[in-house]
């Protein structure tokens, strides 16, 4: 039999209350992981401790606005306090920020300063305060961040949002190559678009139609399919790969017919 090796690890999940960074979480407490989970609405947050901890590994939580000052530094440091070591962590946090699709020539600069700081100012804050954890431990880890296959193609009427992904792929490459040498993987995977409940209230049934009619693998991306990735890069199967963009859309970078919204 061919273990994960992921027995005993201790892993935390930002935006961890619902959609895919819930299934992360699923996932790696049903590979035997400890983990600690981040949201910022309560209610969502307190539900999903109540399903995971069923499984019988230790799950426990805090509530927190990444995008305030210092708040990832506190959020992660009580999380590695409760689990007692930190070993994977997913920095999973990352929207539009409220603001709605829009041509770029609409896109202000308060508009784009809002969502370079939920996308790529919260990523940088939490990889910096998870590094500085596995640093001083001395024992390794792995980082991910979830980006968007918006950064493989053009974003039309997402300029803002795919270019903040974009730039968290390449913090991703650079921090692969400065941890690398204290044995901390960090990669990105960039899922298509997924059918989250948010995502699956804001898009018309004839849009998704068109989209699965576009991909090569004629199927849409599930919180579930994000998850099975984070398990194999976080797994001892991952060990040799660090510093990768990991696509997993469907092919969708395939495809040159994407239906308008």
């Amino acid at each position: 039999m061919i273990g994960l090796g992921l027995d005993g690890r201790a892993a935390l999940v930002t935006g961890a209350g619902i959609g895919i960074g819930r299934e992360i979480a699923a996932w790696l407490v049903r590979a035997g992981c400890d983990v600690g989970l981040v949201d910022r609405d309560e209610a969502s947050l307190d539900a999903a401790v109540d399903d995971l901890k069923t499984h019988g590994t230790l799950v426990v939580a805090q509530v927190a606005d990444l995008r305030d000052g210092g708040a990832a530094d506190r959020a992660i440091g009580a999380l590695v306090s409760d689990l007692g070591r930190l070993d994977i962590a997913v920095n999973n946090v990352g929207s539009l920020a409220g603001r709605g699709p829009a041509p770029f020539v609409e896109q202000d600069g308060a508009y784009v300063r809002d969502i370079v700081e939920q996308n790529l100012v919260v990523t940088a804050a939490c990889c910096r305060a998870e590094a500085r954890v596995m640093l001083d431990a001395e024992r390794g880890g792995v980082i991910l961040n979830i980006t968007s296959g918006e950064t493989t193609r053009p974003a039309l009427d997402l300029a803002a949002y795919g270019a903040a992904k974009a730039a968290i792929n390449h913090l991703t490459t650079t921090l692969a190559a400065e941890l690398g040498p204290h044995d901390i993987r960090v990669n990105a995977i960039a899922p298509g678009t997924t059918l989250t409940p948010t995502v699956a209230a804001a898009l018309t049934e004839e849009y998704v139609d068109a989209l699965v009619e576009s991909l090569p693998l004629r199927r849409m991306c599930e919180p579930d399919d994000v998850a099975r990735v984070v398990i194999a890069l976080a797994s001892d199967l991952g060990r040799a790969v660090t510093g990768q963009v990991v696509l997993a859309d469907n092919g969708a970078h395939l495809s040159r017919n994407r239906p308008e919204r």
